[in-house]
């Protein structure tokens, strides 16, 4: 199992166990992911992730939420193997 984490600005809207949808955005040199549900796409985003690591899962499931001095973040799993 490969995890992620996502940094969540609107806390409440995630629950452990629940099963998130992934979008892929692009940028020059690396890839961004953002999910969701289909009611609320764009619940959390990941930080910017190198092209050999692309997340090749189009949906995953909430592992946890946590709370810190920066916010709220979501590990999400996802089913394929970490990259090296």
């Amino acid at each position: 199992m490969r995890t992620m984490d996502f940094k969540m600005e609107r806390p409440g809207k995630l629950v452990e166990g629940q099963k998130v949808y992934v979008w892929e955005g692009e940028l020059p040199s690396n890839y961004f992911y953002t999910i969701g549900i289909p009611e609320d796409m764009s619940l959390a985003m990941s930080p910017n992730i190198p092209f050999r690591k692309r997340l090749e899962s189009k949906e995953g499931t909430v592992r946890s939420i946590t709370q810190n001095e920066k916010g709220f973040y979501v590990t999400a799993e996802f089913d394929e193997e970490e990259p090296e």
